[in-house]
C-alpha cells in the first residue's frame, strides 16, 4: 500500500511539460509577407535554399501549444520555426561547431530575433550539442516538404523567364586561366559563393590567391564581436549551376562553412562560362 501511493505521489507531481503530446496533422501552409516589431518577413519556397546563421532553441514555455501550422509543438520532439521556410519541410541542420548535422522539421515561425536563423526545439539543441550553451553558428539546408500535411502543398515559385536578346558586356579582365572577365549589366540575379569572414586580412588574402580562377573575387569588410573581419566573396556568377558548382569545389577545398547567396543586379565582373580545373 505504501509503494502504491509513493507511485501514486510521482505520478500526480510529475511535471506536465514532462508528459508525452499525441502526435497531430498539420497543414501545409507558406503564407503572405508579414511584420514582427516592425520587420518584415516574406516567405518563400525555395528548393535550393541554403543559409549559414545563428540558431537558437525553444521548449518549456510553448510545451503543448499549437505551431503556425496547426500541430501541437513539443520540446521532446526533434522540429523547428523557420520565419520563411513552407510548412512543414524537412531541413538539415549543421552544427559548424562541432560538426554535428540533424535532420529536423519546420512546422512554426520564428525566431523573431536579429540575427537568429532558426529556433529548434530543446531535443533538437541536445542533440546538436548547444543545449546548455544556448546558441550556436549552424547551416540550415532545405530538404523537401514533410509528406504528412493536410491540404495543397505549396510550389516554387517559377522564376520569370528574361527576354533574349544581346547581352551587354564589356570585358575587364583575365579569370586567371586565361578566360576574359566580362561586366554583366544584363544579369538581374546574379550568384556569389561567401567563403568566410577572416580577422587576419593577410590570411584572407591567401586563401584569395589560393582560389583565384574559380571565380572573380572580392573583399567586404563586416564585423564580429566588436572586431573587424575580411570577407571573401566569390562572384558575381551569373549562372546558378555554376555558382554550385564552384561552391560544391570551394568545400571540398577545405572551406565547408562557405554557403551561396543570390545579391540584386549589378555591374560587377561576372564569370558566365565552365569551371577552370584547378589541376
Amino acid at each position: 500500500m505504501l509503494l502504491l501511493l509513493l507511485l501514486v505521489a510521482c505520478s500526480a507531481s510529475r511535471a506536465p511539460e514532462d508528459a508525452p503530446l499525441p502526435r497531430t496533422e498539420g497543414v501545409y501552409k507558406l503564407g503572405r509577407p508579414y511584420a514582427v516589431n516592425g520587420r518584415w518577413y516574406r516567405p518563400r519556397f525555395d528548393p535550393a535554399y541554403e543559409a549559414v546563421g545563428i540558431a537558437s532553441w525553444y521548449g518549456v514555455p510553448f510545451h503543448g501549444r499549437r505551431t503556425a501550422n496547426g500541430e501541437i509543438f513539443d520540446r521532446n520532439r526533434l522540429t523547428a520555426a523557420h520565419p520563411t521556410l513552407p510548412l512543414p519541410s524537412l531541413v538539415e541542420v549543421t552544427n559548424l561547431e562541432t560538426g554535428r548535422s540533424l535532420v529536423v522539421r519546420v512546422n512554426d515561425r520564428g525566431p523573431f530575433v536579429d540575427g537568429r536563423l532558426i529556433d529548434l526545439s530543446e531535443a533538437a539543441a541536445r542533440e546538436l550539442g548547444f543545449r546548455e550553451k544556448g546558441l550556436a553558428r549552424v547551416r540550415v539546408r532545405f530538404l523537401r516538404l514533410a509528406d504528412d500535411a493536410r491540404g495543397v502543398p505549396p510550389r516554387p515559385r517559377p522564376v520569370p523567364a528574361r527576354a533574349e536578346g544581346p547581352r551587354k558586356t564589356e570585358t575587364v579582365g583575365e579569370a586567371g586561366d586565361g578566360r576574359q572577365l566580362r561586366r554583366c549589366a544584363d544579369v538581374a540575379t546574379p550568384y556569389f559563393v561567401q567563403l568566410g569572414a577572416f580577422r587576419d586580412t593577410a590570411r584572407a588574402r591567401r586563401v584569395a590567391r589560393r582560389l583565384r580562377g574559380l571565380a572573380p573575387i572580392r573583399f567586404e569588410s563586416a564585423t564580429r564581436d566588436g572586431l573587424g573581419l575580411a570577407r571573401v566573396v566569390l562572384g558575381p556568377i551569373s549562372s546558378e549551376a555554376v555558382a554550385r558548382s564552384i561552391l560544391d569545389r570551394v568545400r571540398r577545398m577545405g572551406y565547408p562553412e562557405a554557403f551561396l547567396s543570390a545579391g540584386g543586379r549589378g555591374a560587377a565582373p561576372c564569370l558566365a562560362g565552365g569551371v577552370p580545373s584547378l589541376g
